[in-house]
């Protein structure tokens, strides 16, 4: 391969060298402080393999979509053929298809071939991605956001390199207690049959209660109507099949997510072993490339074990989507509620609900996400009464992305004004509750004709996303203390990370995770009074941390 020196402005600033392989130079340049690259999901697994570990890098193709997207051109051709392309006014080729995962597979070492890019060409798209930064509304924070990608992209590589810690023994144990033994050719377990059997004489017909066709139908019958199978709908209806009905759709469903077969693709040497996608969806939180890690119900929680003499430090962030609110908008009396490590929304209800805290959180959550009618209406007065900039800024949003205009994050991650991602699922015909890689990755070919879906996204959008943005650069933090340690990182969706560590790196990896929140917010909202407390458990089972 071939690598050269940079210098400012993404210039070459010696000659060009070469080496056998990506470990090859990285070994031989161990003082380089940052690599430019191509891709990340494309080079990082094979330095990994190599045992290279590297500590920051630039992912030009990584890059393009964010810039792409800020330049209200999202959904155009991300590679950097295509941005070579681009640049020199030629016919833009289109991206690979995206590699399917593996079961089982320990990372992506193998995905469908970009065209090549030589060394001198792909200098000159990074040259014009620094150019394209400095044009952006808040060029610093948009560098921030793209160094805070990159590194995220490494950690996902890493992550997918790892694994997370898993007992097949207890798993096994778990499945047989609830859904008993397996019976030959494949087919439903013990406790389905039995179920099925207990909806089908509650029917008095026989009914298959994973077809969702005909459980309506059969209710229909009973003289009763039902526009879905969904839990919240089912549990409404007076009838004894309901019972056994839910409780049959709880176990079908682990029993397809996370059953035997799962178990069989999906874990190897001890280890869960998904694919982790950084900016998956249109608002930069993570998804998995199969495996349903984001997804990881608390039964089967029961089987991620530590390993001996091991523990995992479990984190949470407290209340984060208001607390991220409270610093884009620079709210004064919600940064000074959101100021404080205790409960935000019981500071809210003194303020504005008469201590009502339940009141408040339906308040705050319905400003984020757009329930403004009924209650939600009321509500929301009384929010706005109290912290106006912040209703205001969420207000804004919501009518920019209702006139079809673009909406950004902090750092400057844009939606586009006629993309929705997982508030939209639902009018794409995707369930709630699908699998992420279902229900999250369907973003990028959606476009809502429904300007209101649109705003409500684009109200989300401003605070999810940031809040996103925030993580990254609470990953990058934490991964970099974690380097010095035998402690790694095995784990994150959305406001939840693991760390996986011997039991005597515990505690110091427990207040790795508060300085890196803290040094997170500073870097991603500058010097607020805003705080980002996290609920830490050091636990050997995953399941005993909620």
């Amino acid at each position: 391969m071939e690598f050269a020196a940079l210098g400012p402005g993404g210039v070459l600033a010696g000659p060009v060298r070469w080496a056998s392989d990506a470990s090859d130079a990285v070994r031989d340049l161990p003082e380089v402080t940052r690599w430019v690259w191509r891709s990340t999901t494309e080079t990082y697994p094979r330095l990994l393999a190599t045992g290279v570990r590297v500590e920051r890098c630039y992912d030009v193709e990584d890059a393009e979509t964010l810039l792409l997207g800020h330049e209200g051109r999202y959904g155009e051709p991300r590679s950097a053929a295509a941005a070579l392309a681009r640049l020199r006014g030629g016919p833009v080729p289109p991206d690979p298809p995206q590699r399917s995962a593996e079961p089982g597979s320990q990372s992506p070492l193998f995905e469908p071939q970009a065209a090549h890019v030589p060394l001198a060409d792909l200098v000159e798209v990074y040259a014009d991605q620094q150019r394209r930064h400095d044009a952006t509304a808040h060029p610093d924070r948009m560098r921030l956001l793209t160094a805070a990608e990159s590194a995220g992209m490494l950690v996902a590589a890493e992550m997918n390199r790892s694994g997370l810690p898993w007992s097949v023994e207890v798993h096994r144990r778990v499945l047989h207690d609830l859904l008993g033994e397996r019976y030959a050719g494949g087919g439903e377990p013990r406790r389905l049959a039995e179920l099925a059997d207990e909806v089908s004489a509650a029917f008095g017909r026989r009914v298959r209660p994973d077809l969702p066709a005909d459980v309506v139908k059969a209710f229909a019958q009973a003289g009763i109507k039902i526009r879905s199978t969904r839990r919240w709908e089912i549990e409404s209806i007076d009838h004894p099949a309901v019972k056994p009905l839910v409780e049959y759709k709880k176990l079908y469903r682990i029993w397809v997510a996370h059953g035997w077969s799962w178990l069989q693709d999906w874990v190897r040497d001890g280890r869960f072993r998904p694919e982790f996608l950084a900016g998956g969806t249109v608002t930069g939180r993570w998804v998995t490339n199969g495996g349903g890690a984001l997804q990881i119900p608390k039964v089967i929680r029961r089987a991620v074990v530590a390993d001996p003499g091991w523990r995992l430090v479990v984190a949470d962030a407290d209340q984060m989507e208001p607390r991220v609110l409270a610093a884009i908008s620079r709210d004064p009396g919600l940064m000074e509620v959101a100021g404080r490590e205790t409960d935000l929304y019981q500071s809210v209800s003194d303020r504005a609900f008469s201590g009502d805290r339940a009141q408040a959180k339906l308040a705050v959550l319905g400003a984020v996400y757009g329930q403004t009618s009924g209650d939600g209406l009321k509500n929301l007065a009384a929010l706005r009464r109290r912290f106006p900039r912040a209703v205001a800024y969420v207000d804004d949003a919501a009518r920019a992305g209702q006139e079809g205009r673009l909406v950004r994050t902090w750092l400057g991650r844009t939606c586009p004004p006629a993309v929705g991602a997982d508030d939209g699922a639902e009018e794409a015909g995707i369930p709630a509750g699908e699998d992420e890689t279902v229900a999250q990755q369907w973003a990028p070919g959606y476009a809502s004709s429904d300007a209101r879906a649109r705003g409500r996204f684009a109200r989300n959008f401003v605070v999810q996303g940031s809040a996103a943005d925030w993580t990254l650069l609470l990953l990058a933090a934490l991964r970099r203390t974690c380097a010095d340690m035998a402690a790694e990182l095995v784990f994150f969706q959305h406001d939840e990370v693991i760390v996986h560590c011997p039991e005597e790196e515990a505690e110091t990896v427990s207040a790795a995770i508060r300085e890196a929140a803290d040094l997170a917010g500073r870097l991603t909202f500058g010097e607020t009074p805003v705080r980002f407390p996290f609920s830490t458990a050091v636990v050997e089972c995953y399941a005993d941390a909620k």
